[in-house]
C-alpha cells in the first residue's frame, strides 16, 4: 500500500478557490488510479473525482466545471481544483489509491486512503 498525506484544505469565502494536493510515498505510485472523496458532517462519503495512471478522469455528475482533478506523476502527488467554491462543498476531503488503470467511484474499490484535510466554505 502506499501512504498518502492530504494537504490544502482551509477556510474560504463562498466563491472562492482552493486547490488540494495528495502526495503519496511508501511504494511506487505507477500504476495507481486515485480518487478524491469528501465527506460532510452527517453525511455518507462521497465520490469527487477520479483520474488514472494514464491520465483519463472521471467526475461525479454534480462535480463537473467546479472541480479538476490533475496528477504529477513524477512528485507522486494528485491536486484536486475547486472553483466557485458554496457552503455546501465544506467538507472533509480525502483521497484514496487503488493499484490498477481502472477508475472506480466505490469507496471500497480503494485500498489506501489519507488522512484527510478539511475545507470549509464561508457564507
Amino acid at each position: 500500500q502506499v501512504q498518502l498525506v492530504e494537504s490544502g484544505g482551509g477556510l474560504v469565502q463562498t466563491g472562492g478557490s482552493l486547490r488540494l494536493s495528495c502526495t503519496a510515498s511508501g511504494r511506487t505510485f505507477s500504476g495507481y488510479s486515485m480518487g478524491w472523496f469528501r465527506q460532510a458532517p452527517g453525511k455518507e462519503r462521497e465520490f469527487v473525482a477520479g483520474i488514472s495512471w494514464s491520465g483519463a478522469t472521471d467526475y461525479a455528475n454534480s462535480r463537473k466545471g467546479r472541480f479538476t482533478i490533475s496528477r504529477d506523476n513524477a512528485k507522486y502527488t494528485i491536486y484536486l481544483q475547486i472553483n466557485s467554491l458554496k457552503p455546501e462543498d465544506t467538507a472533509v476531503y480525502y483521497c484514496a489509491a487503488r493499484p490498477g488503470p481502472v477508475i472506480t467511484r466505490r469507496a471500497s474499490d480503494f485500498a489506501s486512503w489519507g488522512q484527510g484535510t478539511q475545507v470549509t466554505v464561508s457564507s
